[in-house]
């Protein structure tokens, strides 16, 4: 005999999946973990001393150039050879003094926010929905009777 589906075992996860794509889809396209632009201004670096990638916190030395003065940056990323040239992007709150190193960040892996991540995110939020609704359907429906007679 097969087991009577009944309306409410698949109406209350389907609900409640509706609601939980629902509630991120009105949040807005923050919950899903986009990033914001960074601020600053793009320029070309040049790397004096690079760093490994196998170490714990690489941070890379750079020179760049920014109003006719050479500047000393520290770049968060690794596996430059000293004189390659990268885009940093450098912060608005740079300043003019010489007293300390530029944080900057490569221009390329900063991006901003990207409108395509969005229906990605909210399509696997969906799935997962789909599949805790079959599992909670799976528990409530228990053990099938003419399985388990089958294999013993």
């Amino acid at each position: 005999m097969g087991a009577v589906l009944r309306w409410n075992t698949v109406a209350v996860p389907v609900l409640v999946g509706i609601a939980i794509v629902t509630a991120v889809w009105w949040a807005g396209p923050g919950v899903l973990g986009t990033a914001s632009a960074a601020q600053g201004t793009v320029a070309q670096a040049t790397v004096t001393t690079g760093a490994e990638c196998s170490a714990a916190d690489p941070k890379e030395t750079v020179e760049i150039t920014l109003d006719g003065r050479n500047r000393t940056g520290t770049l968060d990323a690794c596996g430059h050879d000293p004189n390659d040239r990268v885009d940093v992007t450098v912060p608005a709150s740079a300043g003019d003094g010489d007293t300390h190193d530029i944080q900057v960040h490569l221009a390329d892996v900063v991006t901003g926010h990207d409108g395509g991540r969005r229906p990605v995110g909210l399509a696997l939020l969906a799935l997962s929905c789909l599949g805790g609704g079959t599992y909670a359907f799976l528990v409530r429906r228990g053990p099938r009777r003419d399985a388990v007679a089958s294999v013993s």
